[in-house]
């Protein structure tokens, strides 16, 4: 079901590995802002359950999530998260991540989502984010950064779907931030985003009241 009015959304995008879940996860700790990270969703899904296998089928290869199931897993998490008073729409902004991921995802989700600025976490080399993926697969027993060749393989999927989306974005609401700076100097750089736009959109209100 599309809600009356869009969810006001901030977008986390970048290739896996520059620091979307990290930023992400800060940014759902403060008042207002809900983070919804669609991997983390699907990792919580038990993996004796259909969509569980299905996730873990595509994973354990670098492949993307078929888009419809994609989309009606965000649905449905999206839906949770306000029937159990956790997400209000009327004053939070989510913060997403991890969606969408190719040019039919980003359609789809224009009917649901007011875009407020797209955070984009940069990072041109690509051993790093190797390097990176393979320390986050030993903190987190994650199964998609376990093996070198797969991480590979998902770095070259994000370029060749995932990347071109952007560009489906005006081009002033994308905000390009170096994701090899520190966790703590990356945060501080999107907060000031954060605060930048908020206060341009409550003028523009202002001004059209």
């Amino acid at each position: 079901m599309q809600p009356t009015s869009k969810y006001r959304t901030f977008l986390i995008f970048g290739a896996p590995g520059t620091g979307k879940g990290t930023q992400g996860r800060i940014l759902g700790q403060l008042p207002e802002f809900v983070h919804v990270s669609c991997g983390d969703v699907f990792r919580a899904l038990d993996p004796n359950s259909k969509l569980g296998k299905v996730f873990l089928e595509y994973s354990s290869e670098g492949r993307f999530v078929p888009n419809d199931l994609t989309i009606q897993l965000w649905h449905d998490q999206i839906d949770k998260l306000v029937q159990i008073g956790r997400f209000h729409p009327e004053t939070d902004y989510l913060v997403l991540d991890g969606i969408p991921r190719n040019l039919s995802q980003a359609q789809e989700m224009d009917r649901y989502i007011d875009i407020c600025q797209i955070i984009y976490l940069r990072c041109q080399n690509i051993e790093v984010l190797v390097r990176r993926m393979k320390q986050r697969a030993l903190h987190e027993s994650r199964l998609d950064d376990a093996n070198e060749q797969v991480i590979r393989w998902r770095l070259k999927e994000y370029e060749a779907q995932t990347a071109p989306t952007l560009s489906h974005y005006s081009s002033d609401l994308v905000t390009e931030i170096d994701a090899t700076g520190t966790p703590l100097e990356v945060l501080s750089e999107i907060i000031d985003t954060l605060q930048s736009s908020i206060a341009c959109r409550k003028q523009r209100t202002a001004q059209s009241a």
